[in-house]
């Protein structure tokens, strides 16, 4: 009995070793093969906002458009939901910071709705009145008012 419970744990070391020199060959063959066609294992094609190394080593084309703009951030959220892959790059020696945004050339259309989309809101926003300052309009008139609610109820008390 005891040379039979030996003999299997033996059978198991051995079974157990060809087990993981058969899954240590298959992954290397894979990442051979994966290597080979171009998709190394560490190859990660990026998305939305990048650097502009991290765009060209993709592939694709770039182009780029000059932008005045200091309130970049704003444009950030518009081109995720466009799905445009860009890079900020910030022109340096300028008085007024002037950046460049780099992006495929194949979203050039999509840079453009983006855009339009971003401008769009940029003015909108610029239209749209301030509420401090509206606050600041109503701040006289309001204090008028509570001034004179206090003399009024001042006078109902003395009578």
């Amino acid at each position: 009995m005891q040379e039979d419970v030996e003999h299997r744990s033996v059978t198991l070391a051995i079974k157990g070793a060809k087990l993981t020199e058969h899954a240590l060959r298959s992954a290397i063959k894979k990442l051979l093969a994966s290597q080979k066609n171009g998709k190394g294992a560490t190859a990660k094609i990026s998305h939305g906002k990048q650097s502009v190394k991290q765009l060209i080593g993709q592939n694709q084309g770039i182009a780029n458009i000059e932008i005045n703009d200091q309130n970049i951030r704003s444009f950030e959220s518009v081109a995720r939901k466009y799905g445009v892959d860009f890079a900020v790059k910030k022109v340096r020696g300028e008085s007024p910071p002037k950046y460049l945004v780099f992006f495929k050339a194949r979203d050039a259309d999509a840079l453009t709705a983006a855009f339009k989309e971003y401008s769009a809101k940029r003015v909108q926003k610029s239209k749209r009145p301030s509420v401090l300052a509206q606050l600041r309009k109503m701040r006289p008139p309001a204090k008028d008012k509570v001034a004179d609610c206090v003399k009024k109820k001042a006078r109902e008390q003395t009578r």
